[in-house]
């Protein structure tokens, strides 16, 4: 089966933006909206979409701007611009500073939507090429091989303890780690420390993970979670 594509349409006229998501949805893609170049970015990180398509006439921050500080970030989503700003110049900048393809209104939707499968496969191609080494949640980015974790970019400080944590939850976000586990993972062979140390660890963890795109959720009687916020 054809895994779903999660989109991310960065557009501000409601009219098209309404009727994108409409035809790309029932053309079985997961679309998420927005219409602010100032939190486009921030979108971004705590969508983790497939493709992203980019207006370049948004308000708060330019399309342009958007793609070179999501660049700038990191972020390496195939993005692919769609605006009536279709001179030579924009398309010039655009794929200058990142972008992967460009189509200019009006445009076919069959084509559209031809442009955007090339574009999530190949992510998905090159994720595979580039192996499994790397989980994605939100805003963070745990690279297995080193044990680090990264927030747009940046080493997220984090004690030994809240690493070994942090690491347990974000392998697989939205799972549920059950405390005695953690217990093990974060205190190894410390038998003199109580199981309520963990929640100590949590606290501090949660503090920290505030802006990240995760949140640290406690499941009473069972262990904890990371969820990515919508």
């Amino acid at each position: 089966m054809t895994p779903t594509l999660k989109l991310l349409l960065i557009e501000d006229d409601a009219s098209m933006q309404t009727a994108l998501q409409r035809a790309l949805s029932r053309r079985g893609m997961e679309v998420f909206a927005c219409t602010d170049g100032r939190l486009a970015v921030g979108q971004w990180l705590a969508v983790q979409p497939d493709v992203v398509v980019l207006d370049l006439s948004l308000p708060g921050l330019d399309g342009l701007q958007v793609l070179a500080e999501a660049r700038r970030q990191g972020l390496k989503t195939p993005v692919l611009i769609l605006t009536a700003r279709g001179t030579v110049g924009d398309r010039i900048v655009g794929l200058n500073l990142g972008a992967d393809d460009y189509l200019p209104k009006p445009f076919d939707l069959d084509e559209l939507e031809a442009r955007l499968r090339a574009l999530g496969r190949r992510r998905l191609n090159s994720s595979s090429e580039s192996g499994a080494g790397a989980t994605m949640a939100g805003g963070l980015r745990y690279e297995k091989e080193s044990g680090v974790i990264y927030h747009q970019g940046l080493v997220l400080e984090l004690t030994p303890r809240e690493q070994a944590l942090l690491q347990a939850l974000i392998v697989k976000p939205g799972h549920a780690v059950l405390k005695e586990k953690l217990f093990e993972l974060v205190f190894p062979g410390e038998a003199e420390v109580q199981y309520e140390a963990v929640e100590v660890v949590v606290y501090r963890l949660r503090k920290k993970l505030v802006g990240t795109g995760v949140s640290l959720v406690t499941l009473r009687g069972l262990g904890y979670l990371l969820k990515v916020d919508a």
